[in-house]
C-alpha cells in the first residue's frame, strides 16, 4: 500500500530533532539564502550537511527550499549552491523562480525539483507545464479544494498544506510587504501586512466591524478530516511552521503521525480532548478546515495573535493582587494574557488563595497574581505558554531503528558479526576464536554484549547466534565489533547514493534589438480610456473587460487581459492575450499571440527565455526590480516591458472582506459604492471585486515617467501605463508627458 508522506517544517536544529523524533517522514528547511522564511534561524552550509545526514540516518527525507525569486546577479551563486546540495544528497529542492527551474534542469538534470506553492499552482494547466519541465512534485495553492486537487490529472506527486498559518493572498501574488515596506514576500522577507489593523471604508464612511484585523486568517487544522485526506490520493501532508517553536513542530507532527498510523492499522481516528487542548496552548489564532474542505470562515478579524486557552476568570481585585477562579491548572513560568485588557506576561510570582508563594495552583481553585496591568473584575485569563507541556515536549524519547544481528563464533575462525536494518547490511570481523581454558563464553554472554546499543540510534530486534561449544571470546572483542558495526551502519544510512551530474551550460543569449522604436502600451479599464488611447495611436492596448475587448478587437493592437487566477479556460484561438499566470501561457501559447504581464514575477533573463520558449513575444518585468536589477536584465533582452505609471495590485484573495464584514454578498455589484481598507497611517487601499475574487490596490500611484530617460539609456523600448480610475483628461496628460 502506498503510504502518505508526513512533511514537517524545520527552522533550526531543535525543530529538526523534534520533527524527526515525533515521526516525520520528511522535513523541509532552508539555508541562509534563497528561502521563503528569511527570518527563521535557518542553516549554514555545514549545518545543512549535518541536517541531511541526520535525516537520512533516521530514514527521513530532507528537502531544501530555494523558493524565492532570483535576481540576475545571483544566478551564478545559486547554481553553485544547488550543486552543493546535490553533491550532499539532498532529496529535493523546492523552487519558485521559473527561470531558475529551467536553468537547474539543464545543469543538474537528475536533481529532483518540487514546485513551491509560491509558483501559484492553482489549476491543471500550470501543472502540465511543470511536468514538461521535469518537476516531480507540486505544492498546491491553499485556496484549492480537495476535490479540485483530486481532479488534477497530471502524473506528478501532490503536496498540500494540512496544518498551520494561511496566507490571505494567493501565494506568489502578494506585493503588499514589498511595495509598502521594501521587504518582498517573494524574497522571504514578508513583514506580515495582513496581520496589521485596518478599517473598512464604504465610500467615505467607516464600517463598524467585529475587529480591526480584516486580513488576518485563522490557522488551518485538518486533523479531524484525516480519513478524507488519506483517501484522496494526496502524496504529502505538509505542516506549516518554520517560524514557530520546536515544541509546536514536534507536537503537531506527533498527532498527525498517530492518526496516520491508526488509519493504516484500521483503528479509530480520534484524538483525546487533552491533545486538542494542547494544540490550542501551543499556538492558535482559532482554527479553520480551510479552503481544502470548502470552509469560507477562514478569518479571525478580532486578533492576529496566538489566543491560547481560557484557564480562569478574574473575580476580585484587592491589595494590588488579581484574584482568579481557575478552570485549568497554572504554574510558574507559564505565559498568560488577559483577554479584555489584551496584556500579557510570564508568571514569575504565583500565590495561592492564602497569599503564599507557590509553584502551581490546580484547576477549580483560587490563585492570586500581581496586578501589573490594572486588570478589571470579569476579565478572562488565557494561558499562552504551558511551561509543563513545553518541558514534556522538549524531553521526548528518541526514535530507535530496529536492527537484527547474526553472529558466527566458530572455533579457529574469526568472529563474524552481521548487522542489518532490512535495507543495509554490514559485516565486521573480529579476532580468531579460541578454545575456552576455564569458562566458556555462552550465547547469553554474546547477546548481552552485542545488545548494548543504548547511546546509538538502534534497538536490537532479534539476534541469531551460531557458535561452537566450549569457545572463548574476549569481551573487549565483542564490544569492538559491535561499535565498528554500528558506526559502519550509521555511515551507510547517512549517505544517500546519488549520481551527481553537472552539465556544462553555455548561455546562448542574443541581445534582441530589432528596431529603435519607443513603444507606449496602456492597460485600460473602461471604454473612455480605450478611445483616448486609440486617438493617440498608443502601440498596444490591454483591455480588462472581455466584452470591451470583443467590441474593439478588430484593431490589431488590442489585447485581452486574462485574470491572474484561472479556474476555467475559454477555448481561445487567434486571439491577442495579456497573460498573468503560467497556466494561461501553457493553455494558449500554440494558437494565440501572448504578452506576459507583471504578475509573472520576472526577475532574471532565464525566466524571459522560458516564456519565449512558449511563444510569449514580450514580457513585463516585475515591479519589485530597482533600476540596477533592471539594467542587469536588459543586458540580455532589450524588449521587456516596464510599467512606469499605475496603481498596482497588492493582493488577490479568495476571501471577501465585504462579505465578511457586511454580512451579505453582492456588495461588489453596486456601481456607486467604493470600498477601501484604511491603515493606521490613514492610507486608503481600494478594493475591487471580479469573479468572486478580491483585489487590493495600492494606496499610492507609482509614477516613474520622469525617469524615462534613464530607462531609455538602458535600451528599454516598451513602457506601460497601468490605469485604474483615471478620466480622459488625466489619461491625455499622462500620454503627453510620456511623448515629451
Amino acid at each position: 500500500m502506498r503510504r502518505v508522506e508526513l512533511l514537517s517544517p524545520v527552522g533550526n536544529k531543535e525543530m529538526l530533532y523534534q520533527a524527526i523524533h515525533n515521526g516525520a517522514d520528511a522535513v523541509y528547511l532552508s539555508g541562509t539564502n534563497y528561502g521563503a522564511r528569511k527570518f527563521a534561524n535557518n542553516f549554514t552550509n555545514e549545518e545543512l550537511v549535518a541536517a541531511i545526514k541526520y535525516g537520512h540516518l533516521y530514514g527521513v527525507k530532507v528537502y531544501v527550499t530555494v523558493n524565492t525569486l532570483i535576481y540576475e546577479n545571483e544566478l551564478d551563486s545559486v547554481i553553485e549552491y544547488l550543486g552543493f546540495l546535490h553533491k550532499n544528497g539532498v532529496d529535493a529542492v523546492i523552487m519558485q523562480d521559473m527561470g531558475l527551474i529551467k536553468l537547474t534542469r539543464k545543469i543538474y538534470p537528475n536533481l529532483e525539483i518540487h514546485a513551491s506553492t509560491q509558483c501559484h499552482n492553482h489549476n491543471e494547466e500550470i501543472i502540465k507545464l511543470w511536468k514538461d519541465l521535469g518537476i516531480t512534485r507540486v505544492v498546491f495553492a491553499r485556496e484549492m479544494s480537495l476535490n479540485e486537487i483530486k481532479n488534477i490529472n497530471v502524473d506528478v506527486e501532490k503536496e498540500v498544506f494540512v496544518y498551520g498559518a494561511l496566507c490571505v493572498c494567493y501565494s506568489g501574488c502578494c506585493l503588499f510587504s514589498s511595495l509598502n515596506g521594501g521587504r518582498s514576500g517573494n524574497r522571504g522577507e514578508c513583514v506580515g501586512s495582513c496581520r496589521l489593523p485596518y478599517k473598512l471604508i464604504k465610500n467615505d464612511e467607516v464600517v463598524k466591524t467585529e475587529g480591526d484585523y480584516i486580513l488576518s486568517t485563522k490557522e488551518v487544522n485538518t486533523l479531524d478530516y484525516i480519513k478524507e485526506l488519506l483517501e484522496s490520493g494526496i502524496d504529502s501532508f505538509k505542516i506549516e511552521g518554520r517560524m514557530k517553536s520546536p515544541s509546536y513542530v514536534g507536537y503537531v507532527t506527533r498527532l498527525f503521525r498517530i492518526l496516520i498510523d491508526k488509519y493504516y492499522k484500521n483503528e479509530e481516528l480520534k484524538l483525546t480532548s487533552g491533545e486538542v487542548t494542547n494544540l490550542k496552548k501551543l499556538f492558535n489564532r482559532d482554527f479553520t478546515k480551510g479552503y481544502l474542505f470548502n470552509d469560507r470562515d477562514v478569518m479571525n478579524i478580532k486578533t492576529p495573535n496566538h489566543q491560547g486557552v481560557e484557564v480562569g476568570r478574574v473575580i476580585d481585585i484587592y491589595k494590588g493582587k488579581i484574584k482568579i477562579k481557575l478552570s485549568d491548572d497554572i504554574s510558574q513560568n507559564d505565559g498568560i494574557r488577559f483577554k479584555n485588557k489584551n496584556q500579557g506576561m510570564m508568571v514569575n510570582r504565583l500565590y495561592n488563595d492564602k497569599g503564599l508563594l507557590v509553584s502551581s495552583v490546580s484547576k477549580n481553585n483560587i490563585c492570586l497574581l500581581d496586578n501589573k496591568f490594572d486588570i478589571s473584575v470579569g476579565d478572562i485569563l488565557l494561558k499562552t505558554i504551558d511551561s509543563k507541556l513545553i518541558y514534556e515536549l522538549d524531553n521526548i524519547e528518541e526514535r530507535r531503528i530496529s536492527v537484527s544481528m547474526k553472529v558466527k563464533c566458530l572455533l579457529g575462525s574469526r568472529l563474524e558479526l552481521m548487522i542489518s536494518d532490512d535495507i543495509n547490511n554490514v559485516t565486521i570481523y573480529g579476532d580468531l576464536i579460541d578454545k575456552a581454558i576455564n569458562r566458556e563464553v555462552t550465547s547469553e554472554d554474546i547477546e548481552k554484549q552485542l545488545s548494548k546499543l543504548g547511546n546509538t540510534p538502534f534497538k536490537l530486534n532479534n539476534i541469531d547466534i551460531i557458535k561452537d561449544n566450549n569457545i572463548f571470546i574476549n569481551l573487549k572483542c565483542l564490544n569492538e565489533v559491535r561499535r565498528n558495526a554500528v558506526e559502519s551502519l550509521i555511515k551507510l544510512r547517512e549517505t544517500r547514493e546519488v549520481e551527481y551530474i553537472k552539465n556544462t551550460y553555455i548561455d546562448d543569449y542574443k541581445i534582441q534589438d530589432s528596431n529603435n522604436n519607443i513603444n507606449l502600451n496602456v492597460l485600460v479599464r473602461n471604454e473612455e480610456q480605450l478611445l483616448v488611447c486609440l486617438d493617440n495611436k498608443v502601440n498596444d492596448i490591454y483591455v480588462a473587460d472581455y466584452e470591451l475587448y470583443k467590441k474593439y478587437k478588430h484593431y490589431n493592437n488590442i489585447y485581452y487581459r486574462l485574470d491572474r487566477v484561472m479556474n476555467n479556460y475559454h477555448e481561445f484561438k487567434d486571439e491577442r492575450l495579456l497573460v498573468g499566470e503560467l497556466g494561461s501561457v501553457y493553455k494558449y501559447y500554440k494558437d494565440n499571440t501572448l504578452i506576459g504581464d507583471y504578475y509573472l514575477n520576472i526577475t532574471n533573463h532565464h525566466s524571459i527565455k522560458l516564456l519565449n520558449d512558449y511563444n510569449v513575444k514580450r514580457v513585463t518585468l516585475s515591479v519589485e526590480l530597482d533600476e540596477y536589477k533592471i539594467k542587469d536584465i536588459v543586458k540580455y533582452f532589450k524588449t521587456p516591458e516596464l510599467i512606469i505609471y499605475g496603481r498596482l495590485e497588492l493582493m488577490v484573495m479568495k476571501y471577501c472582506p465585504l462579505k465578511k464584514c457586511l454580512e451579505f454578498c453582492n456588495n461588489c455589484k453596486s456601481s456607486n459604492d467604493k470600498f477601501y481598507l484604511e491603515d493606521k497611517f490613514n492610507n486608503r487601499y481600494p478594493l475591487t471585486r471580479n469573479n468572486c475574487l478580491t483585489h487590493i490596490m495600492h494606496h499610492n500611484i507609482m509614477d516613474k515617467l520622469d525617469n524615462i530617460n534613464t530607462y531609455k539609456d538602458m535600451g528599454i523600448k516598451n513602457y506601460r501605463l497601468e490605469l485604474f480610475d483615471e478620466d480622459k483628461y488625466q489619461l491625455q496628460e499622462l500620454i503627453d508627458r510620456f511623448y515629451k
